[in-house]
């Protein structure tokens, strides 16, 4: 992210009503939400977590305990049981 001078960018009237709230700090300004993607979406780690869990699922429900897919997947017995008895 590139730091930008807020004097260039701003009109002078909202210049001034910010710095009644920042004076002389950094602001971050997000995106617009409808642009803001969730946790994951663009390094892929949530769909490979929703992979994981689905398999895990699928694993409990041919009989695996929780203990054995615990040591599995090195997850703990509560995370495990969250995965398997998530409600839908």
């Amino acid at each position: 992210m590139k730091y930008v001078n807020a004097d260039l960018i701003f009109p002078e009237e909202l210049l001034k009503e910010i710095q009644k709230y920042v004076h002389g700090g950094l602001v971050y300004v997000p995106k617009p939400d409808e642009v803001r993607k969730k946790w994951g979406e663009n390094s892929g780690g949530r769909s490979y977590l929703n992979l994981r869990n689905h398999e895990i699922r699928q694993k409990f429900s041919a009989g695996m305990t929780i203990d054995q897919l615990s040591g599995q997947f090195c997850l703990s017995f509560d995370s495990i049981k969250k995965i398997v008895y998530v409600k839908k």
